[in-house]
């Protein structure tokens, strides 16, 4: 394209002006506001100098590429390693190393490898997200090595280069306006690169449609793909975190650069923060639920802290050093169907980073590609750490592992290494192998596991808050066996938890329950029976009654915290075969010392028997009791001396056989109990 022509991809003036001009306008003051965002991991340091030497590493993979770059082949078996290449969040890393040392050898390999990538590489090559992310983080590089650099630039970047780097943005955000993904995640972030591209080149001729454009389709995008609960509808915590990132960035470049934006963003933008604010942990990270990685996003809501004038989300991007404890000490997200428990926000004796967490998944798959096998699932954490983990992702790739043959995209998605109970060894959704169809990002003749049949039908069936008890209660009907399951989740007294699960069928199954320990377990989980099943793991102690028929055992499994990572960790195992089978697991957290406890079971007459349980609270010997009638009707229950009329019930007695306190549902009858029931 020459300037002065009708080709030129520029407004006037600037169409008139040749290469030099060009450049010089652009490292000048412009009247445009934004700002780099740089991808902490892919812009280390180590791996910008590693770059510049030619060895690229993504997802812990390096490869070194000799120049020219094939930057149509993969090294790689893995096809995102493929697809980082072509992101670039090294040129945003290559721009912060220039911005530190101004040493200008970063410059020259940035303009070096975006040059050879534009001689090379055709418009839209691989996919529409991965254009969008590159030009994303082609103009935060500009950002630092033009238009803000913190060293003359003036003999490093040749004038000629600079303009054909413009127009290829242009190129490929025209590529993008035509070629967006049709909803969910991708189309999100697309359609941020295009609004970003809109405020930062006002100079070019399609800037003030790609910033209209953006703006209406990023709202309707938003209203079709948060839930009305808040939650992105594939389900991914992760994901839905990336999707505010974007929506945040979008919002923040909007008020920079004067740009209004309809009421309708903001509330979507702040219902999708909600969810953000309960699903992190005391420690600040977010569990990797579906696909994803593990990390904490407080800067998002610090970010909805300052927009919305919420200090509940100021308290939690803090961890509690500032603004308000949020209201909900318990939530619910019912079209996701996620649930949150805590035993508090660190508001009382209990700091912040030490209060009792859980998320329990009695929801759908989700759409999209990325939801994992793993309904009524949970995940665990108190007093700092994470102790019934969610085992991650680590890779989308499928390539069978050169050591074993373990794909372990299969593996990781799958509900055998889940914290629920896997059937027969087979996934709750019907997931089989298919065949690439040309065109995808995936090499021709490749074959991928595919959902193939509907997922569970799930549902909360019942829930109960109080500040003695809360309970959680879930069902999962898979079409892909006849068996039924039931969970139902109880923390007492916020001290401890109590997991019962029952299953009911027609034919016998082999019924395998998954409690997934975190790395810190391995080597150091201890288990052994004494008089139960007790197993000692750093944090936290586990205990599951004997009973006929059920083994358990530790089992070798991993976790991954981030893709193309994984640890070792153990994982508690219990099986039975039979065609009815429940097992009843408690799971106390502890800090300092292990806790004293023992576990046994009081028998009740026509209904599974009781746990009872002896501790200590506040240095005093009590004994608890959990009943759960498991799916039958409220009816007349003789336990441990009295007659309970009810579906489940909790209570606690002193050594002197004292009634301390009781808990129960509503319409429940304990007739030998006081009226006032207080907790200890």
């Amino acid at each position: 394209m020459n300037p002065g022509t009708e080709e030129t991809v520029f407004l006037e003036p600037w169409n008139a002006l040749d290469d030099a001009a060009l450049l010089a306008h652009f490292r000048g003051p412009r009247g445009v506001s934004y700002y780099p965002v740089a991808d902490a991991e892919e812009t280390r340091p180590e791996k910008i100098a590693a770059i510049v030497d030619g060895r690229f590493e993504f997802n812990g993979e390096t490869h070194a590429l000799a120049e020219p770059i094939a930057w149509l082949s993969n090294p790689s078996a893995d096809v995102e390693w493929h697809i980082l290449l072509h992101k670039f969040y090294y040129a945003v890393g290559l721009g912060l190393a220039f911005e530190r040392s101004g040493d200008a050898i970063y410059v020259r390999r940035w303009v070096g490898l975006i040059d050879s990538w534009m001689k090379t590489t055709p418009v839209g090559f691989i996919a529409a997200d991965v254009t969008g992310r590159r030009v994303q983080n082609w103009i935060y590089s500009l950002h630092l090595l033009v238009g803000h650099a913190a060293h003359d630039v003036s003999s490093l970047i040749p004038a000629d280069f600079h303009r054909r780097l413009l127009e290829s943005l242009h190129t490929q955000v025209e590529f993008l306006c035509a070629n967006l993904t049709p909803k969910r995640n991708h189309r999100t972030l697309e359609l941020y690169a295009i609004f970003l591209a809109g405020v930062v080149f006002p100079e070019m001729r399609r800037a003030a449609h790609w910033r209209d454009f953006a703006l209406e389709q990023t709202v309707a995008n938003l209203g079709a793909d948060l839930l009305p609960d808040g939650v992105h509808c594939e389900l991914s915590t992760d994901y839905h975190h990336l999707v505010l990132k974007n929506g945040l960035n979008f919002r923040r470049l909007a008020a920079l650069n004067g740009v209004a934006v309809p009421a309708a963003f903001d509330r979507l933008l702040e219902r999708g923060l909600e969810f953000s604010l309960h699903v992190h942990k005391p420690d600040g990270v977010v569990p990797s639920l579906s696909d994803g990685d593990a990390r904490g996003f407080l800067d998002l809501l610090a970010q909805g802290a300052e927009l919305f004038g919420r200090d509940d989300m100021r308290y939690v991007a803090t961890r509690g050093a500032q603004g308000r404890a949020p209201a909900r000490r318990v939530a619910h997200f019912d079209d996701s169907g996620y649930s949150v428990l805590r035993s508090g926000w660190g508001a009382g004796a209990t700091p912040y980073a030490d209060e009792h967490y859980l998320v329990f998944d009695h929801g759908p798959l989700g759409e999209g590609n990325h939801g994992h096998f793993d309904c009524l699932s949970f995940e665990l954490a108190a007093h700092g750490r994470s102790l019934i983990v969610d085992p991650g992702r680590y890779t989308y790739s499928e390539a069978p592992d050169p050591a074993d043959g373990t794909n372990w995209r299969l593996r990781f998605r799958g509900t055998a290494v889940h914290n629920t109970v896997c059937v027969d060894d087979r996934q709750q959704t019907s997931y089989l192998p298919k065949a690439i169809k040309p065109g995808t990002r995936h090499a021709p003749g490749t074959v991928r596991h595919k959902i193939s049949g509907p997922a569970p039908e799930a549902a909360l069936l019942e829930r109960h808050e109080s500040a003695l008890l809360d309970l959680l209660h879930g069902r999962a009907a898979s079409h892909e066996y006849d068996a039924v399951h039931e969970r139902c989740i109880v923390f007492v007294d916020r001290r401890y938890w109590i997991v019962s699960d029952w299953l009911r069928a027609e034919a016998e199954h082999d019924y395998r329950l998954n409690f997934q320990l975190g790395a810190q377990a391995q080597d150091r989980a201890v288990l052994d029976q004494a008089g139960a099943w007790r197993l000692s793991s750093p944090g936290l102690l586990v205990l599951q009654p004997l009973r006929a028929g059920v083994q358990t055992r530790l089992a070798a499994s991993w976790v991954s915290a981030r893709y193309g990572d994984k640890l070792a960790a153990p994982a508690l195992q219990s099986t039975r075969r039979a065609r009815n089978a429940d097992f009843d697991t408690v799971l106390m957290p502890w800090q300092g010392s292990e806790p004293a406890l023992r576990l046994d079971e009081v028998a009740v007459v026509g209904a599974p028997a009781a746990l009872r349980i002896a501790l200590q609270v506040d240095g005093e010997a009590v004994t608890d009791h959990w009943f759960h009638a498991r799916g039958a009707q409220a009816a007349q229950w003789q336990i441990a001396g009295f007659a309970f009329s009810g579906r489940w019930a909790w209570w606690r007695v002193g050594a002197d056989g004292r009634l301390l306190a009781a808990q129960s549902h509503e319409g429940a009858t304990l007739p030998q109990l006081p009226a006032a029931l207080e907790p200890v």
